[in-house]
């Protein structure tokens, strides 16, 4: 990372739990330490405002971890998922589960893109690519955070930064 810091610089970021925890668990086998990440990204710049975006899981008690984002400084945003059955042509049912915050991540991002600098997107989703070139005609500097292992390459591509997350080390792990 090479990146030019101004600590003047109005800062958002906006992580995509569900892809930063399937790529730390899937890549290394670890979890993140998220708070360590925001104090990575920010650096020392001014946060104007950190959301976490969260997929709400059956059967998994999210309370506790929801509560230590808000502690760490995120604006935490929930999904239920929503499943959709069909059949195939031999009559099994099939259940598909959707669930991802492509949607909203871009809303919250385009109505933020006026007050702020930067834009930290903490995901490696390639479907981003389109809203990182919109956010950059608006003038806003799209930083992408990711584990270059799992990032999409026309992400990191089209973003004016790419952090590598494994670049911090050891450190931002638990």
């Amino acid at each position: 990372m090479n990146k030019k810091i101004y600590q003047n610089q109005r800062v958002a970021v906006f992580l995509d739990v569900q892809n930063l925890y399937y790529s730390a668990r899937d890549t290394f086998n670890r979890k993140v330490d998220f708070e360590k990440i925001l104090d990575k990204i920010v650096s020392g710049r001014v946060l104007i405002r950190a959301i976490a975006y969260l997929v709400k899981l059956h059967g998994v008690d999210q309370k506790a971890f929801i509560h230590t984002l808000k502690q760490i400084g995120y604006q935490v945003r929930e999904k239920e998922p929503k499943m959709f059955r069909r059949f195939d042509e031999s009559g099994n049912i099939w259940t598909t589960v959707k669930a991802d915050w492509d949607m909203g991540i871009a809303m919250d991002t385009i109505s933020m893109a006026e007050k702020i600098d930067v834009a930290v997107l903490i995901s490696g989703d390639g479907d981003f690519r389109d809203l990182v070139r919109y956010l950059q005609a608006k003038g806003v500097k799209v930083e992408v955070a990711a584990f270059k292992q799992t990032a999409a390459r026309e992400l990191v591509e089209v973003s004016d930064e790419f952090i590598d997350l494994s670049s911090f080390g050891e450190d931002i792990f638990l």
